[in-house]
């Protein structure tokens, strides 16, 4: 399935939401006011039947089943900073693996992530930095190459990651967007390359408060992320409000590729933005 079949909100937007809010025009984002992790109290089973309407959302009808040695999911117990959690997914056995799905459920979108691994990539593990909302369940879903759906699952504790203000006024938050900067641990032969991909963007969730003004930020976000070597692609990264601001993204690469790696990042407003990099070389 892509990403453009994005899920509706579900219950835990709701759940964030009092009769003293007004009600939401269309085309606005819905706006927390609750600082209470309202998945707090829930039991597992409220838990797990939140998990299947989401599940159903995203993939349809399509089965998935538990696995403990597929992906696995490192993440904070409790976070320190609910606005930025860093998330670890790891794919033991990475040769399997065409794409993962990073769902956190109880987030208002809770679909947070779409990573494909191309070709040029090194499946074994990806790293990213996420918004988490509440007390909730992390979903990591690999996709095999041959079609089938797996899943484990984390539950992490936060409290108000997607309307944490960024402590700036909104221009300087926007100053330099699309800045990026590649870079990478020391080549071995022979061996995948660790890069981490640094971008400059405030990926505004539209649940943040400017400061100053007191009004609702508009969502602004980085919406697909696209890492390329020549005509070989490394992976495709489609994006939502549960990114962090500044997005940062650790990722293998595979040492066979030739020519530059170019990166591509769009956001929902239309943003484009494009840079190239040397690729590391092994006997450096």
């Amino acid at each position: 399935m892509t990403r453009s079949a994005k899920p509706v909100l579900v219950r835990s937007v709701l759940a964030a939401l009092t009769l003293a809010l007004p009600l939401a025009t269309a085309g606005s984002v819905l706006r927390p006011i609750m600082a209470h992790a309202a998945g707090a109290s829930d039991d597992e089973a409220e838990r797990l039947a939140r998990w299947k309407e989401i599940q159903k959302s995203i993939f349809g009808d399509r089965q998935i089943a538990a696995t403990d040695s597929l992906v696995k999911v490192d993440a904070p117990v409790r976070a320190m900073d609910a606005a930025l959690v860093p998330i670890t997914l790891t794919m033991p056995e990475k040769d399997r693996i065409a794409g993962v799905h990073l769902v956190i459920d109880d987030n208002p979108s809770p679909y947070a992530a779409h990573i494909a691994f191309g070709p040029g990539a090194d499946a074994g593990e990806i790293k990213l930095r996420v918004r988490v909302n509440n007390y909730t369940n992390i979903h990591a879903v690999v996709e095999t190459k041959d079609g089938q759906l797996f899943e484990t699952t984390k539950f992490v504790k936060a409290s108000g990651g997607c309307s944490a203000p960024m402590g700036m006024s909104d221009e300087e938050a926007m100053k330099g967007m699309g800045d990026m900067k590649l870079k990478f641990a020391e080549a071995q032969p022979g061996r995948p390359v660790e890069a981490t991909l640094m971008i400059r963007h405030p990926n505004f969730s539209g649940m943040q408060m400017n400061q100053i003004t007191r009004d609702y930020t508009p969502a602004r976000y980085i919406n697909k992320v696209a890492i390329t070597r020549g005509d070989q692609t490394i992976l495709t990264l489609d994006g939502d409000i549960s990114i962090a601001s500044n997005p940062v993204i650790n990722f293998g690469l595979q040492p066979e590729g030739r020519g530059p790696i170019k990166v591509v990042a769009t956001d929902n407003q239309n943003g484009r933005w494009e840079h190239s990099f040397a690729a590391p070389s092994a006997t450096n």
